[in-house]
């Protein structure tokens, strides 16, 4: 299992469109994968539950990956994010 700290940085944070792109992109790795901020955790893989959690601009989130591809799925999580949900 690894984690690491993202900054989302686009203007609306993580609302629908951007949610939606992200995770469909968590649902690209077969790894387990979350986001965690301040107390709540949730499955990066549930629209609903990255949602619920209310991800606005400059807030910086916890991913966790835990699979065989957990390295590679936290990288393009990573990538997606600093380039804006533009992936």
């Amino acid at each position: 299992m690894i984690q690491r700290d993202v900054t989302i940085t686009n203007n609306g944070g993580l609302h629908a469109r951007p949610a939606t792109f992200f995770i469909q992109k968590a649902n690209s790795y077969k790894s387990s994968i979350w986001v965690v901020k301040d107390d709540r955790k949730v499955n990066a893989k549930s629209l609903l539950g990255v949602l619920s959690i209310g991800i606005a601009k400059d807030m910086t989130i916890t991913l966790v990956a835990d699979g065989e591809d957990e390295k590679a799925a936290l990288d393009g999580l990573e990538t997606l994010v600093n380039t804006g949900f533009a992936d």
